[in-house]
């Protein structure tokens, strides 16, 4: 089954720290996003693998826009 991690904020898409074909934990980090000077990582929620991110570096999430899609273990 698939779970698709979600952005809780408008923000800026400061780093990317993962990778499709990751394996990760629920408390891995997947990207780092900056709002109002503040870096907010953004965790995987699950264990499993990344199958897809969806954002890249210096791109505007919005509250609800995908970013990453994880197959669970």
């Amino acid at each position: 089954m698939s779970h698709t991690v979600l952005a809780e904020l408008v923000a800026n898409v400061l780093k990317v720290t993962a990778k499709a074909g990751d394996t990760v934990g629920p408390d891995d980090a997947l990207v780092i996003l900056e709002s109002m000077k503040m870096e907010i990582p953004v965790l995987a929620e699950v264990a499993g693998t990344i199958v897809e991110l969806k954002v890249v570096e210096g791109e505007v999430v919005r509250d609800g826009d995908p970013i990453a899609v994880i197959e669970e273990k």
